[in-house]
């Protein structure tokens, strides 16, 4: 079995925002001249791990942030290094121990500790730049159908409360009104079919290196894993530490889970989108993913169109669900067809010989 699953999914995205730098995340597409919404993959990670915890019921790792002085001078973010906590085997982990000024003034060096995280995420972004676009919406904090209810207080150049008669003076002869305000001139939203793509580490999705000479632990937590049962073995990159098998039996369908169902909770709360998953595709080749999920440019009119497509014959494992047939032409979707994914992600993920590698 090879070391490696691949996965694509596509999903529609129906006026929502999922990802803010000055409203929508975008950016500027130079093939085709448009400007693109985008969601980081930072934050499909985030929402995949916390969908993770959500579905094992457990809390996320602790983190501690650093602050200097009165000042509050920012100083480091450090995590607890530990895989016991899934979203840092799945996640990965960086604990510098400071900066390097403050490990200079150290008796003794604190080495960095790092893991890679086995997943590797991609940004979701449209299938197509052209099947993907921004738009600007006007958005205002309107009270004026309760003007009794709610209270306006309004301030002379020195900074005292008006009279009620001074702002009615002041009001006179003006449709003005005081109890609407614009929040933003132009606020964005992102519509259009995305994709997001992720490769697992087999190798590594259970494992913690012991190695110590580019360290992902401290000796005194590798003493503890294998206390509590983790398995020393050998992968490819060296002497390692397993997750305990029934660990693993009881991950393994939660990352299933999370990998196809995850959502972006946050920047939503009046752009919420269902994100409805239109079809997802898995194979052991990254390269049949593209064939899979696709688009095909028709040049049928002056401007050029983008025809978004499904192809079962490219190579991967194909599951198309009933609403894919809203935005294409489909022949094989199904009701059940993120369940069937999600069964088929979990026989792969238990097929590979975690303790046995080498």
């Amino acid at each position: 079995m090879k070391p490696y699953i691949y996965l694509r999914g596509l999903r529609h995205v129906d006026l929502s925002v999922f990802c803010v730098e000055s409203g929508q995340k975008n950016y500027w597409d130079p093939i085709f001249n448009v400007r693109v919404p985008f969601s980081s993959g930072q934050q499909v990670k985030r929402s995949i791990l916390e969908a993770i915890n959500d579905e094992l019921h457990v809390d996320p790792s602790p983190i501690t942030f650093a602050w200097e002085g009165v000042s509050l001078k920012e100083k480091e973010v450090t995590s607890l290094c530990d895989p016991q906590y899934y979203d840092q085997l799945f996640g990965g982990w960086m604990n510098t121990n400071g900066t390097e000024e403050e490990k200079t003034k150290k008796a003794e060096k604190g080495r960095t500790l790092k893991r890679r995280s086995p997943l590797s995420i991609s940004a979701m972004r449209p299938l197509h730049p052209l099947l993907g676009q921004i738009f600007q919406e006007k958005i205002s904090f309107d009270r004026r159908d309760r003007p009794e209810i709610h209270k306006v207080v309004v301030r002379d150049t020195s900074g005292n409360a008006m009279s009620e008669e001074a702002i009615e003076e002041l009001l006179a002869g003006t449709n003005r009104s005081l109890y609407h305000k614009w929040i933003q001139k132009d606020s964005t939203r992102a519509t259009g079919l995305f994709v997001y793509d992720v490769a697992i580490d087999l190798r590594t999705l259970f494992a913690v290196s012991v190695n110590q000479m580019e360290p992902e632990l401290k000796k005194e937590k590798i003493d503890e894993l294998r206390e509590k049962g983790w398995v020393s073995s050998r992968n490819v990159f060296g002497e390692c530490l397993i997750m305990p098998k029934e660990n693993r039996e009881i991950a393994i369908p939660a990352i299933a889970k999370a990998l196809i169902n995850w959502r972006i909770s946050s920047n939503q709360s009046r752009t919420f989108s269902l994100m409805e998953t239109l079809a997802i595709a898995i194979s052991d080749n990254a390269n049949t993913l593209a064939g899979a999920i696709r688009t095909k440019l028709v040049d049928d009119s002056e401007k050029a169109k983008a025809k978004p497509m499904v192809d079962e014959t490219a190579g991967a494992e194909l599951f198309v669900t009933l609403p894919c047939s809203g935005y294409m032409v489909t022949e094989t979707e199904s009701a059940d067809a993120l369940q069937r994914a999600e069964e088929r992600l979990i026989d792969l993920l238990f097929a590979f010989d975690y303790e046995n590698q080498k």
